[in-house]
């Protein structure tokens, strides 16, 4: 496997990130065509069909919306208990939590000195992530 680094971290599943988007996406194009041609007689029914598309992007962003919330409570707790461990004190209040999703990647060796840094220059997670010199790899996560 290759090395983790600032260029390969992000993870886009094809079938979710862009076949499931695209097949949403043309099923609200066809279904807009539709009601479009449609006649004074299934009016109804195809105004109902485009509701089929629009619920699928509303459910797929709220879902992903949902998960993504519920793994930054859980990347909180886990760098918060590592610095924990490696200071003898939990995180500054004024980290925020796209900080604390860019030092999750930093190795013992620079984290706390990124996150004292993080706190006092106000370091962006891109910023902290683009600082990482040896990163600690996390290959769990989607």
């Amino acid at each position: 496997m290759e090395t983790q680094n600032y260029k390969n971290h992000r993870k886009m599943v094809t079938g979710f990130h862009y076949v499931t988007f695209a097949i949403t996406v043309i099923l609200l194009i066809g279904t807009v065509i539709n009601i479009i041609k449609s006649s004074a007689d299934n009016i109804y029914s195809a105004s109902l069909l485009v509701l089929v598309p629009l619920l699928f992007l509303i459910f797929g962003y709220y879902m992903r919306s949902f998960a993504l919330r519920a793994q930054d409570r859980a990347i909180r707790a886990e760098e918060n208990f590592r610095h924990y461990l490696l200071a003898g004190k939990p995180f500054s209040k004024d980290l925020k939590m796209r900080q604390i999703i860019g030092l999750r990647f930093a190795s013992d060796d620079e984290f706390l000195e990124l996150a004292k840094r993080a706190v006092s220059e106000n370091l962006s997670e891109n910023k902290i992530k683009k600082s990482i010199k040896n990163w600690k790899t996390d290959t769990y996560r989607v």
